[in-house]
Order: structure tokens, then C-alpha cells, then sequence
């Protein structure tokens, strides 16, 4: 099929699912087309890396970045066991800074995110929008019933697999120039979700994600990166590290201060300055953890301490908090990928609380997070979509 055939598919395929998707409410019929149409036109741009290869007109670093990045993509069937489709054999140049928006509330005492409810992704905790105009109209809708709010801009997305038929998801602009190392975790992160998706439990997709990437990552650096490649790597990690301590951290106080004698009685006036006492210290504690930073990255996390609210702390949560046990049932199976995937496909097949309890079981008990911890929802972004939010380029998640 040529590329003009596979896009009149694709138009007519996405338009009469926007309709349809459209009949759970007409209101969203401006949201599921923006979905849909947003999509298209990354497909619209996208070509074959072979194409971009032998273009005389693609830069240099462009090319190299993309041989690079099918390296990874071979690494990632052959080593990590992840899906063997076309997924990142394609590149477009989206011309933006960023592939989709999303917005993402949360109540002024708490941390549990505002949801939405869409037909198979089920309820999850963000609205994603291919015009960063229209996220933020949607943050003031947000605003004006009285809650925090935060956009952010989100790299890169996975259709789930379902539209491989169509040349699957492409490599982006907007994060193909991204250092080797974290180039190779995202792509081993949004490969993940094509593995496995549980609908309307973003906290168990999206940390099973990070822990594939986070393992599938460190191999690739150990067996496959440069020197260079491994010393960058591991200063930018070192910091993110410290970061994620140090918003888990804050993350708990918060709990703390919304569970409260005083909140519990609602009692606002009172638990307004403790929720500002904790702010206040989790900038000062950013603020030295920065001092002993170096590099071009040491003010890589300015941007998400001055827009910290509990919004943004609600969405980074999601991220990472069941990312140990995942880590340690990868460990229990000796390290064998499809074992692994072979337990997680179990666990997920599970009840929602028994799913939960059986990976609270492998999570090593300080890090351990309670039953209605935040949240159900950073992930799919309403979209057709699995963003991987990354603050070093201030998006939310850490």
C-alpha cells in the first residue's frame, strides 16, 4: 500500500472511530476528533528511516541519531524481549516541541488526580491534546472548579500496537535527540506498553514501563554504549535519583498533612500553612541538592519545583511507586525476560486490589505505598496515547 493509500485508510479508519467514541458523549466529540485528527498528522509526517537515510537533505546527526536508534530498536527484540513490529522504524518531524499536552488536577488537599473515563483505556488521570492551546483552555476549565492544575508537554506516546497495520508508532522529533542512554529507555518504556496494558490501572502500566526501562536501559549501557555515552548517563541519573527521593519524600509529607486531624475535620485554615511548610522545605531541599549538582543539567528540575503543586506531585507518582517490585519479580525470575513478562501477565490478570496486594507483597517495605495511594491515572493520556513525561526537559514524572 503506498504512503497516500495508507493515510486515506488511516483518515477514514480514525474519523469513523472518533465518531464512534463520540457516542459515549456527544460533548466529546471535539476532544475525540482532536485526538484522532492530532494523531493522523503524526502519521502524516512520518517516513521510513531507510527514506531518511538516503535523503541528501536529512542532516548528519539526524541520520546517525536515527541508526542509533534502530540499534536500540534491535536491542529491545533481541535482548529485553519487546515486540518485534515496525514501532520506531519510522521518524517524523513533528516541528513543535512536543508531541501531545497533557492536563492533569487534583484537589487543593489532596493527591488523588481528577479522571476521565474513555471507551477501552478505561478511567485515567489526565486529558492529552495535540495543541498545546487547547490543553491549557481545558486547564482553565480545571482552575475554575477550584483545582490545581498542571500542563505539561509529553515526548513521546504508544498506540498500544494497534496501528501497526499502519506502520506502527514513529521516532519523533521531539525526543530523538535525546542523550543514548535516555533515548534507549524511552523507547524500551513505550515498547513495554505495547507488551502489556492493564486498562484503567495506570500506576501498574506505568511502573511496569519504567522498571522495564530502567533494566532494559542499564544492559544496553553495559553492553552496548561507548564510554561517553555511559559517563552522561550516569551523571544525569545520579540527580534523578536524588530528585525521586526526594519527591517520594515530599510526596508522603503531603499524605501526611491531607490525612491529618485538621483535614479530616476540614479545617482549611489550618492545613493550608502545613501544606505550605512542606512546600517551602522541598524547594529549600532542592535547592541544596542543586548546589552540589554540575553540568548542563543542573538546572534541570528548576522548572518543575517552581510549578510543584499536588497536581504534578499526583502524576509523578504513577511513575515510580510500584517500580521495585516490578525490579524485584524481574530479579525472582533470575533475570529471564519472558519469565518476567509471564508473571506480570498473571499478576495482571488479577483482581484490582489482589493485583495490588500481590505487588505491595514484592515491594520492599519501605517503599511500600498504601492501598488508596495515588493515583489511578497519569497514562494514557485520552489520546490514542502513553506519554513517558520526563523532567529534564521540565515535564512532569520523574
Amino acid at each position: 500500500m503506498t504512503s497516500r493509500r495508507r493515510v486515506g485508510a488511516a483518515w477514514r479508519a480514525l474519523s469513523l472511530g472518533a465518531m464512534l467514541l463520540a457516542l459515549a458523549g456527544c460533548a466529546d466529540l471535539g476532544y475525540y476528533w482532536q485526538s484522532a485528527s492530532g494523531h493522523l498528522g503524526v502519521m502524516r509526517a512520518a517516513r521510513p528511516v531507510d527514506e531518511w537515510l538516503a535523503d541528501p537533505a536529512a542532516s548528519a546527526t539526524l541520520k546517525d541519531r536515527l541508526q542509533l536508534a534502530q540499534r536500540i530498536r534491535r536491542f529491545a527484540v533481541t535482548d529485553v524481549g519487546l515486540p518485534d513490529n515496525r514501532s520506531y522504524t519510522g521518524y517524523a518531524d513533528l516541528h513543535r516541541r512536543a508531541a501531545v499536552w497533557n492536563v492533569v488536577a487534583a484537589p487543593p488537599y489532596a493527591l488523588k488526580l481528577e479522571t476521565w473515563c474513555f471507551p477501552v483505556a478505561g478511567c485515567v488521570g489526565y486529558r492529552g491534546y495535540y495543541d498545546e492551546a487547547r490543553a491549557n483552555q481545558e486547564a482553565d476549565v480545571q482552575r475554575a472548579k477550584g483545582l490545581e492544575v498542571s500542563v505539561y508537554p509529553v515526548p513521546a506516546y504508544s498506540t498500544l500496537g494497534w496501528l501497526d497495520w499502519l506502520g506502527g508508532d514513529p521516532l519523533l522529533s521531539t525526543f530523538i535527540a535525546y542523550p543514548e542512554g535516555e533515548l534507549a529507555r524511552l523507547i524500551f518504556h513505550e515498547l513495554a506498553h505495547q507488551l502489556l496494558y492493564v486498562p484503567g490501572d495506570t500506576r501498574f502500566n506505568e511502573s511496569f514501563a519504567t522498571a522495564v526501562e530502567r533494566i532494559g536501559g542499564a544492559r544496553w549501557l553495559a553492553t552496548e554504549a561507548g564510554d561517553a555515552a555511559r559517563a552522561e548517563y550516569a551523571q544525569f541519573d545520579l540527580q534523578r535519583q536524588q530528585f525521586r527521593a526526594l519527591a517520594l519524600a515530599t510526596r508522603r509529607q503531603l499524605e501526611a498533612v491531607y490525612g491529618s486531624k485538621e483535614a479530616l475535620a476540614g479545617d482549611w485554615a489550618a492545613v493550608e500553612p502545613m501544606k505550605q511548610a512542606v512546600m517551602r522545605e522541598f524547594r529549600a531541599r532542592h535547592a541544596q541538592l542543586k548546589a552540589g549538582w554540575t553540568g548542563h543539567r543542573q538546572n534541570a528540575y528548576d522548572l518543575w519545583v517552581a510549578r510543584a503543586n499536588n497536581a504534578m506531585f499526583g502524576a509523578q507518582a504513577a511513575y515510580d511507586d510500584l517500580v521495585p517490585a516490578f525490579e524485584a519479580l524481574h530479579a525472582q525470575e533470575g533475570g529471564d525476560w519472558p519469565r518476567f513478562y509471564a508473571e506480570v501477565r498473571r499478576i495482571a490478570a488479577l483482581p484490582a486490589a489482589e493485583r495490588l496486594q500481590t505487588l505491595q507483597a514484592l515491594q520492599p517495605e519501605a517503599k511500600r505505598v498504601a492501598p488508596d495511594a495515588p493515583p489511578a491515572g497519569t497514562e494514557r493520556r485520552g489520546t490514542l496515547a502513553t506519554p513517558i513525561p520526563t523532567p529534564e526537559n521540565g515535564k512532569n514524572g520523574v
